[in-house]
């Protein structure tokens, strides 16, 4: 069957943080269940460790996704830190070495939803990218199937005023494991826009700028995501990346009562700019679902996910970003 994707095969399933609808996120069980229910690509965001060391964190802030608040030791970490403009508290990885890190152990980040994934609580590691890496060779030299890598620089300018660096270590390894090529299946994805031109010409991975709903990149001051997904905007960002990444309610939003509405056109004007579309994050809790599409009242219930992926794949997504991995193949492949 012919899609309307921009390439007219099917969209890609990227499992977002791993399988992590079903274990705590960014962790290698996360993303080996992920392969194991057929995800083409993982997701890693990468932050860095004080030795300069990529790990993969959905944040640099580790109290909610880790041990460490529980961890004498590390008591005296904990600072408050402005990062992108807004303040953070907590214990970050830049201040950790990764000898260090590699003692504090994984925790589920959303409790209150995903009581299931708590009794894995405590038994994962936090993984380096390097790790992540050779988890995806492992499965191809054994299976023959290789999965893709999606990694996304987070907080990149931040970083680098610490003398801390994504690119030079995240494009080493990637090359040493295969990933370096336009053909090969890697994107590297960013909210920031500096970054992303850097990497342009410095590889040819191919690149996705991440915009959401509200605000700008962290790195240009007075540019908003909105002018960004504009025609010309959508041009600017073609000169140097090959698709964007909306937060899912740019694509398709929502009606004064949460219904899922129509597509906003999104799609279409970024394939005109020759971009592909990759939106996030499709999960099953009934939080996170239209109105029309949830089961109950009991926002940890599972909804209708794949009534709501069926009508973003209408509307022509080249690929998704979901928590869970299993029910979006099945949306997609049905």
């Amino acid at each position: 069957m012919t899609m309307t994707t921009l390439t007219g095969e099917p969209p890609i399933i990227i499992a977002h943080r791993g399988a992590s609808g079903e274990r705590p996120e960014h962790t290698l069980a996360a993303y080996r269940l992920a392969i194991e229910q057929g995800a083409d690509f993982i997701e890693p965001d990468l932050v860095l460790t004080k030795d300069g060391i990529l790990v993969a964190r959905h944040e640099n802030e580790i109290g909610g996704t880790t041990d460490v608040a529980d961890r004498p030791e590390f008591a005296g970490r904990k600072v408050t830190k402005i990062i992108d403009g807004q303040e953070f508290s907590g214990w970050f990885t830049e201040d950790f070495t990764l000898a260090e890190l590699k003692t504090l152990r994984a925790r589920e980040r959303l409790p209150d939803l995903r009581a299931g994934n708590m009794p894995y609580d405590g038994q994962y590691e936090i993984p380096t990218f390097e790790e992540v890496l050779q988890l995806l060779e492992t499965h191809a030299v054994k299976t023959g199937r290789r999965i893709g890598v999606y990694p996304e620089t987070k907080h990149p300018s931040y970083f680098a005023t610490l003398g801390l660096n994504h690119e030079a270590p995240m494009l080493r390894l990637l090359k040493q494991y295969g990933f370096d090529g336009a053909d090969d299946p890697v994107f590297i994805q960013s909210f920031e826009v500096g970054n992303l031109k850097a990497l342009a010409r410095n590889t040819e991975v191919r690149l996705v700028q991440l915009v959401a709903g509200e605000g700008g990149p962290p790195d240009i001051a007075g540019q908003t995501y909105a002018s960004m997904v504009s025609p010309s905007g959508l041009a600017a960002i073609a000169a140097y990346a090959d698709g964007v990444g909306p937060s899912k309610d740019m694509v398709i939003g929502r009606n004064a009562i949460g219904q899922l509405g129509e597509p906003t056109g999104l799609v279409a004007a970024a394939h005109e700019a020759g971009l592909v579309v990759h939106p996030w994050t499709f999960r099953r809790e009934n939080y996170f679902l239209p109105t029309d599409l949830k089961s109950g009242i009991d926002p940890r219930e599972p909804g209708d996910l794949a009534g709501e992926i069926r009508a973003f794949v209408a509307a022509g997504v080249d690929g998704l970003f979901s928590d869970n991995p299993a029910q979006a193949v099945t949306a997609v492949r049905q």
